[in-house]
């Protein structure tokens, strides 16, 4: 709608939550900017964390799920990745505000003298600068289109009520004030919960979350509540008396196949009129066109034909630390129209230490393995879990079954390789070894030891392929270069490239200079290719990542050599999803990932 300047002040729409955590408030806001981009408007996405970390970078995954990385190297919340893949925007590191970057920002504001002798405290210096980061990066392109979008998304992280938002909640109700009716709209996402002993939606906790909103000087505007099944009339009746709320603006989020339905499900509610209606934009605004998120929810139970992936990781007892690569994997899958579904491996049940522990859990991690059609080995940090990685890559090359290794994955299977051909038994990373006589993998030179934030090779790099003759080259459209998102520290020895390919194995992509080997593929295996980049990050549900469609075609044994002579990814839109997964991963209480099956095998910290 902003064409040129037409539209003359930004909008908001800010999502809170209440009641608990982990209602799915990133899939509601993904989805609201979803409905807006469907009726015309541009959409930029915020979130703001309130932890005191200045990023996500440090976090353990199973702290806080992946960390997601932006081309502009920043490491954020995972819902940013949420965001890019259902909106197809390119966000920037300040569309992620925590506690820890507001607060370093006044305290070196603080340190300069521009506060001129004023004491600096959290009203009004903490929360005036919360809103002019709002006000700022809200106007930041995110879409490829010049000039700042019509409407901005912010989700709130956290609870209502929690200590550590305050500040937060605060400056948003002074931003409210500050931009003006007809600029703000607040919609609260809360819990309405069914006690089984009485069968009936019980709106009480959703009263006291919105009595605490509005202490803390905010309105709602729009409720969301999460719930098993539709709101009944009675209940929504009784939200709409008691938070003053009108009936139409009360929306239901109750469970759904998969989440590619949230989006239909808050326009069949007619939350697009709402939020509109709240933001004086329904006179310039036209009917949603949700024609492709429609037909790609309708079929997603469609697909029969499964193809299976085992993940070799260290976090699998959270799927949230691989959410990406389950998108990623989905993606392919759909556009290949198989059924994904996947198998969890951690990584040290195939390790002989687990024979000897845990018989049981080594036999079954095997057996998961071995009935797979196809091997993701993802990144990670630390050493636990390192042998089974390489078990897995072993077994993947020896018995021709389609591998792909990401970031740590690509360098265990240049150690694999160094192991069983060219014969050197304590080859290795000297993350893990630091004393090996034959460091496969070395640590960055511009790498820093002592601080680990934002101290890693971060965010888009450019690869160049050496050769156009090669599976991944093929796979990216015979492009000579690509350019894909990094996180790591550590890198494949240059000094031992010559070898390793003199043994068999091929470098066919690198980094500019020639000497940061970024691809790595076995030309006479049927796949088996890693990645120093992080493909996932960038594959989006109609546009799947080369690297991963490769892999689901490989598995999927007939797939592969049409996707290779297409000389370009399928731009096949998803419009085929199966999606139902166990576990926690998808935030949205039993609204699983995306549509994946999958299989667990044990929970390990």
């Amino acid at each position: 709608m902003n064409k040129g300047g037409g539209m003359k002040k930004m909008k908001y729409v800010v999502v809170t939550g209440g009641v608990v955590s982990g209602l799915g408030k990133g899939v509601t806001a993904s989805s609201i900017g979803v409905l807006l981009k469907a009726c015309g408007f541009r959409v930029t996405s915020i979130k703001i964390d309130p932890y005191l970390n200045t990023d996500a970078g440090t976090m353990s995954p199973f702290e806080h799920g992946e960390v997601f990385v932006l081309d502009d190297g920043g490491e954020v919340d995972l819902d940013l990745g949420n965001y890019e893949r259902f909106l197809d925007i390119k966000l920037t590191r300040d569309n992620n505000i925590t506690t820890g970057k507001i607060y370093q920002a006044v305290i070196d504001k603080e340190r300069r003298g521009d506060y001129l002798g004023k004491t600096v405290q959290v009203v009004p210096h903490i929360t005036d600068a919360i809103q002019e980061w709002i006000e700022r990066v809200a106007m930041i392109p995110v879409d490829g289109q010049p000039g700042p979008a019509d409407v901005c998304v912010i989700e709130l992280g956290g609870t209502i009520g929690d200590i550590e938002s305050m500040p937060f909640t605060e400056a948003l109700g002074q931003f409210s004030y500050r931009v003006g009716a007809g600029n703000f709209c607040l919609v609260h996402v809360s819990l309405v919960p069914v006690l089984s002993a009485v069968g009936e939606q019980k709106t009480k906790p959703t009263q006291h979350s919105v009595r605490g909103l509005r202490s803390l000087g905010l309105t709602p505007s729009i409720l969301a509540c999460r719930s098993t099944l539709a709101l009944e009339e009675n209940a929504k009746q009784k939200l709409s008396q008691f938070c003053h709320v009108p009936a139409e603006n009360i929306i239901t989020l109750y469970d759904v196949p998969n989440i590619w339905h949230l989006p239909l499900l808050l326009r069949d509610q007619k939350a697009h009129e709402a939020i509109l209606g709240v933001l004086n934009l329904l006179g310039i605004s036209r009917e949603p066109n949700l024609e492709e998120w429609t037909s790609r929810a309708e079929l997603c139970d469609m697909l029969l034909e499964p193809v299976r992936i085992a993940i070799v990781g260290k976090y699998t007892g959270l799927s949230d630390s691989y959410l990406s690569l389950l998108k990623a994997l989905l993606h392919a899958s759909v556009s290949l129209r198989k059924k994904l579904v996947v198998d969890w491996i951690p990584a040290s049940d195939l390790e002989d230490e687990t024979a000897k522990e845990n018989s049981d859990v080594y036999k079954a991690a095997w057996k998961l393995l071995k009935g797979s059609d196809g091997v993701l080995v993802p990144g990670g940090f630390g050493d636990r879990g390192v042998e089974g990685k390489i078990l897995a890559a072993k077994y993947a090359r020896e018995n021709r079954i389609p591998f792909l290794g990401i970031c740590l994955g690509m360098q265990i299977a240049v150690i694999e390789f160094a192991r069983s051909i060219l014969g050197l038994q304590d080859a290795n990373s000297t993350e893990f070894d630091p004393d090996t006589k034959n460091p496969c993998v070395i640590f960055m030179p511009e790498g820093s030891k002592t601080h680990l934030g934002g101290t890693m090779r971060l965010g888009s790099r450019r690869t160049y392929f050496q050769v156009m003759d090669c599976k991944s080259a093929k796979l990216y459209g015979n492009r000579s270069f690509i350019d894909e998102r990094h996180r790591h520290r550590y890198e494949v020895n240059p000094d031992m490239v010559s070898r390793l390919e003199d043994a068999g194995l091929s470098f066919t992509g690198k980094d500019e200079t020639g000497q940061r080997m970024e691809i790595v593929e076995l030309p006479n295996h049927p796949y088996y290719i890693g990645a120093q980049f992080h493909p996932e990050f960038k594959s989006r549900p109609g546009k799947p990542s080369a690297l991963f469609l490769g892999l689901i075609a490989a598995a999927a044994c007939d797939q592969l050599d049409s996707s290779l002579h297409a000389h370009k990814i399928p731009n096949g839109t998803a419009k085929k999803i199966s999606l139902y997964q166990n576990g926690n991963a998808a935030k949205f209480a039993k609204i699983p990932t995306d549509g994946i099956y999958s299989n667990c095998n044990g929970v390990h910290a």
